[in-house]
């Protein structure tokens, strides 16, 4: 684990020329400047030039890397685990994805009388690798599957329907689906599902938003379909669905764009159809509800940040009765029904447990045995109209060693077992896995999970942290084959939970937004310093990486404490918290982060927004940008204006910590092809590893 010879570096970088702008806007009293203000726009012709000379920079840089070949042969070896998907069971029918060892996407089977075949495959539907399934969803009856797929990353879903025995056509595609819930109505000849509006009849800066939940008929001009819901409501929101078995209760759940803050409705459709308002999203909490049998079934944040389970009749959807009370110590996820028993979902500090209760008491009956410290992904049982099984549940299950597989436990035995393993076999390296506390500058104890061929520190050695902090999404032990080839290589990962995620419940996300954002990154910075203090690193050895939210949070970290990190990988980005809502879907993000429409909102954003953070004559750390061109979420501007202030300012030398942007056409912010991930990810870690001093042999 040396540093790599000065000779596998190019002898000089020249930065192409960036214009500075004398731009300097007066908001609510503050000068704002904004020099790079000329590359938000793609079109612009000075932005095109200046792109392909970054592309042919970054290109010649990351290609220089020494062990690209060595990393690229093993994170191919390690992705070629492939991926099963847990069963949905539908009339005796199964239904699941699997990738295999040598393929760039899943492909979705149907096992029926013992005998599997291909239902569908992108690939074969579009060989260039372009077209990504999105979301599938078979009938009750199981005869029916619709499915969403989008094409180049772009994530605009389109929404068709096949046969499942022939395996044909039936209709489609129905556009501007985005990932739309789908509640098939018995018989499979209708459904609901959601969709937006016309284009043509919104505001153009509005054609992202304006969903509604309409009913269709298979087979009709979906112009013609029945508008449920959503009129007269925020155009951001975006909605959920559920529907029983036997057809009667449609639940609608929705929350304007990405807020926590959820309203319900419950409707009878053997009745008068009309949809009920059973929690508002003014109570300001989140509310995930189902019926099942002839209950209401609630899990709620209301008055219980870590989750509580509550019943009420669905005939009476506003009188509840509380069920599971809320937990100290672990956060409710979810709850499903396995032969007349009750199982909850529940995390502790990040980990997945399943526990059984009594339906109607909501008493605790036990554990369900896990495979180990790690997330579940998914489960079902089987339905109504599937014979066998009826005491199994079925579940997605992940840890740093475990790449996606189902298990499967039985409540007659109470013995759980492996269901379907990932279909590749791979030799995986020597490692242990750890989760630490230490604590934030204000006093809170965190917690992080430390990746490393190691038990205790040797010595100190390369270090790779990352994190997310926002959303309330949780990031919990999971396969990673960038995570086991850096420690393979010699060095440490590492993964805190930080604030503004939901490993400890509702209240940990909001520590970690708005006014309180400061503190996600505190938590990092105090990672960074317990990995250095303990041992395992120095500041010369360690690199971060974050993408999205996660991309803000490398982004705040380089700026705040630029000599507490040697290389930092920032992808898909936020990184101009002054102009994030003007662009794609960052209008919504304004509750989490705070609008700078609002004057004391302005001042909480400007204290930490990257772009504005950057100072002339700082030494910064290497710094790698990656965007996506398709991005329909995060806007590429943001790393394209945080490259430009950053080349412009840092005192660094170039030829040994340069800041680079590496982008990509026709992939957006989530699905890619197994390829493509991979040549990102030989990019990424060869640049983390050539700043801090890995190898890849």
């Amino acid at each position: 684990m040396t540093h790599p010879s000065p000779a596998a570096q190019p002898a000089t970088i020249a930065y192409p020329a960036a214009e500075r702008l004398d731009l300097v806007e007066r908001l609510h009293g503050h000068p704002v400047p904004d020099p790079y203000r000329w590359l938000e726009d793609p079109a612009d012709p000075r932005t095109a030039e200046w792109s392909t000379a970054q592309d042919a920079l970054a290109r010649a840089w990351l290609d220089a890397q020494p062990g690209r070949d060595a990393l690229g042969e093993r994170l191919a070896e390690l992705m070629r685990t492939g991926s099963v998907g847990t069963p949905v069971w539908r009339a005796g029918r199964a239904f699941y994805t699997r990738r295999g060892p040598e393929q760039d996407f899943p492909v979705l089977y149907v096992l029926e009388g013992g005998e599997e075949r291909v239902l569908l495959d992108v690939t074969a539907l579009d060989p260039s690798g372009r077209t990504t399934l999105d979301r599938w969803t078979p009938s009750l009856e199981g005869t029916r599957l619709a499915y969403q797929v989008s094409v180049g990353g772009d994530e605009h879903s389109l929404l068709h329907v096949l046969d499942v025995a022939t395996g044909e056509l039936v209709e489609g595609p129905i556009d501007r689906c985005r990932y739309s819930p789908v509640g098939w109505l018995p018989g499979g000849e209708e459904f609901f599902y959601v969709r937006r509006l016309d284009p043509d009849l919104v505001p153009e800066d509005e054609r992202q938003f304006h969903r509604r939940v309409w009913r269709h008929r298979v087979g009709t001009d979906p112009a013609h379909d029945v508008n449920v819901h959503g009129d007269g409501l925020d155009h951001t929101y975006y909605y959920g669905l559920s529907l029983t078995d036997d057809g009667r209760w449609l639940v609608v759940n929705g929350a304007p764009g990405t807020v926590r803050r959820d309203s319900v409705w419950i409707a009878d459709l053997h009745g008068d159809g009309e949809l009920r308002e059973v929690v508002s999203a003014d109570a300001g909490a989140q509310c995930s509800a189902w019926v099942e049998g002839d209950r209401l079934y609630l899990r709620t944040s209301l008055d219980a940040p870590r989750f509580r389970l509550c019943v009420a009749d669905p005939a009476r959807p506003t009188e509840w009765t509380e069920l599971v009370p809320e937990q100290p110590d672990s956060v409710l996820d979810g709850a499903t029904w396995l032969d007349g028993t009750l199982v909850l979902l529940r995390t502790r500090h990040a980990v997945s447990e399943l526990h059984l209760h009594d339906p109607a008491t909501g008493e605790w009956l036990g554990e369900v045995p896990l495979p180990g410290t790690g997330s579940l992904h998914g489960w079902s049982t089987v339905d109504d109209r599937t014979d066998a099984d009826r005491d199994v549940l079925w579940f997605g299950w992940s840890d740093f060693v475990t790449p996606l597989s189902v298990y499967r436990f039985s409540k007659s035995t109470g013995r759980t077992v492996l269901h379907a393993a990932a279909p590749g076999a791979v030799e995986l390296p020597e490692l242990t896995t750890q989760q630490v506390e230490y604590t934030s500058p204000d006093g809170t104890t965190v917690r992080m999970f430390v990746v490393s061929g190691q038990a205790t520190p040797d010595l100190p050695r390369p270090a790779l942290l990352t994190g997310y902090g926002g959303f309330a999404v949780g990031q919990g032990p999971g396969y990673r084959a960038t995570a086991l080839a850096w420690v393979e290589a010699g060095g440490v990962w590492a993964l805190p939970s930080l604030r503004g995620g939901d490993e400890e419940g509702e209240e940990w996300h909001r520590a970690g937004m708005r006014e309180r954002k400061q503190n996600v990154f505190d938590d990092f910075h105090a990672a960074a310093l317990k990995l250095i203090s303990d041992g395992w690193t120095s500041p010369q050895q360690l690199a971060i990486m974050g993408g999205s939210n996660g991309g803000l949070l490398v982004g705040a970290a380089l700026t705040q404490r630029p000599e507490l990190y040697a290389a930092v990988v920032c992808s898909a980005p936020l990184l101009d918290m002054v102009r994030y809502e003007n662009f794609l879907l960052g209008r919504l993000w304004a509750e989490e982060y705070g609008s700078a429409a609002v004057p004391e909102e302005l001042a909480w954003l400007l204290s930490y927004s990257p772009y504005h953070r950057v100072r002339a004559g700082v030494e910064y750390p290497s710094v790698l940008f990656t965007v996506f061109e398709s991005d329909s979420r995060v806007d590429p501007n943001h790393a394209r204006k945080m490259c430009a202030a950053l080349q412009h300012a840092t005192a660094s030398d170039p030829t040994k910590h340069p800041v680079l942007l590496r982008r990509e056409t026709e992939v957006g912010h989530a699905g890619r092809s197994v390829s493509r991930s991979l040549a990102l990810a030989v990019d990424q870690l060869t640049f983390l590893a050539g700043a801090t001093g890995l190898e890849f042999a």
